[in-house]
């Protein structure tokens, strides 16, 4: 089955789908960067940097699949718009990208379509605009729900939460949730996600590198699969002030851990948390520099984090480091996409069967 990204940034979710046997036909998006690496990862699927607001975007998606079914549509658009407009201004210029989803479901009428957005979408003026996303998919002929899920739930070493919409159209069937897998027995921790990579104690590391001992946990197996390079595992050359302040930091800490008169220049919630290795990681953020090792005086490489996130080790991250981060950071992590694609499948698979 055929599937297209739409807000793709890095391709997190399309890398959980393209992992559950889907093809990846084309990932758009406007940050070039996260294209680039975008279109290093995703088997040859075209990176396209375009506008969806425009109708001729989804003329060129339609070139680009040719004679391919798109079967399913998946996207993160940005809802900033929203909480500025309030329900009554739906269609409001600054929600355009919201609503581009919408008519490209419309237009293609794909067999389902997964978005995924922030958990407070769906509180936001008491709920009100996710209700009136779901009266508008259902007017157009989907079955549909949403859910907040936990990254955690489908063994993601990381607390990540995202409200998720799963929209299946009406002759198919209805939206099925995902089981949850794992829970507070079981969940891999950051240790488990990352305790075989090199410490960098000794130097700042490379772009390419290599492993220096072997997988120690299933779930670093499972991220490792056959990758023989390290890649983007180069740590920060921190300040002594910045590597004596968190030094001060126990595991699982943060600034108020710290002596009185440490760390002043950072005060904010998140600042100098140092991760507990034996839990899920915090959410990874785009910032990459108020989280840090549970081990280490150190901020994790863009490796580890995405270790995380359950990026695999073959998934390669290009552009500054910055950029890099960002990516990281932005992205739904492949395992919780994985999850979802299975769903969908099963879905679309008990139709078929059903018509037989």
């Amino acid at each position: 089955m055929n599937a297209i990204d739409l807000f793709a940034g890095c391709g997190g979710l399309s890398k959980g789908f393209m992992d559950a046997g889907f093809d990846i036909i084309v990932g758009v998006d406007n940050d070039q960067a996260a294209l680039n690496t975008f279109a290093k990862n995703h088997n040859g699927a075209i990176a396209m940097n375009a506008d969806l607001s425009k109708q001729e975007t989804f003329d060129e998606i339609k070139n680009i699949a040719g004679n391919r079914e798109i079967d399913v549509v998946i996207a993160g658009p940005p809802c900033q718009g929203f909480s500025l407009t309030g329900p009554r201004n739906f269609e409001d210029e600054r929600n355009k990208l919201y609503l581009a989803v919408i008519e490209i479901v419309k237009q293609f009428k794909p067999k389902a379509f997964i978005i995924e957005n922030v958990p407070g979408m769906a509180t936001l003026y008491k709920g009100q605009i996710k209700e009136e996303i779901l009266r508008r998919f259902r007017a157009i002929g989907y079955n549909i729900d949403c859910k907040i899920l936990c990254a955690a739930d489908y063994g993601v070493p990381q607390m990540r939460k995202r409200l998720i919409f799963m929209g299946i159209r009406k002759d198919i069937g209805v939206p099925v949730f995902p089981i949850a897998e794992f829970d507070t027995t079981n969940y891999r921790t950051c240790r488990d996600a990352i305790s075989d990579l090199p410490s960098l104690e000794d130097g700042i590391g490379a772009d390419v590198s290599e492993y220096q001992q072997a997988p120690l946990t299933e779930y670093q197996k499972l991220m490792r699969g056959k990758c023989t390079v390290l890649y983007n595992h180069l740590g920060t050359n921190h300040t002594q002030m910045v590597k004596e302040t968190i030094a001060l930091v126990p595991e699982g800490g943060n600034y108020k851990d710290l002596p009185k008169g440490w760390g002043e220049s950072r005060k904010f919630h998140m600042a100098w948390t140092r991760l507990n290795g034996n839990a899920p990681a915090r959410t990874v953020d785009t910032g990459h520099r108020n989280l840090f090792h549970y081990t280490f005086n150190r901020v994790p490489t863009v490796r580890e984090s995405a270790r995380m996130q359950s990026f695999p080790d073959d998934f390669i991250f290009t552009g500054t480091k910055t950029q890099q981060c960002r990516q990281v950071g932005n992205a739904v992590p492949p395992l919780l996409g994985q999850a979802l694609a299975n769903a969908i499948m099963e879905i679309i698979q008990e139709n078929e069967n059903e018509k037989k």
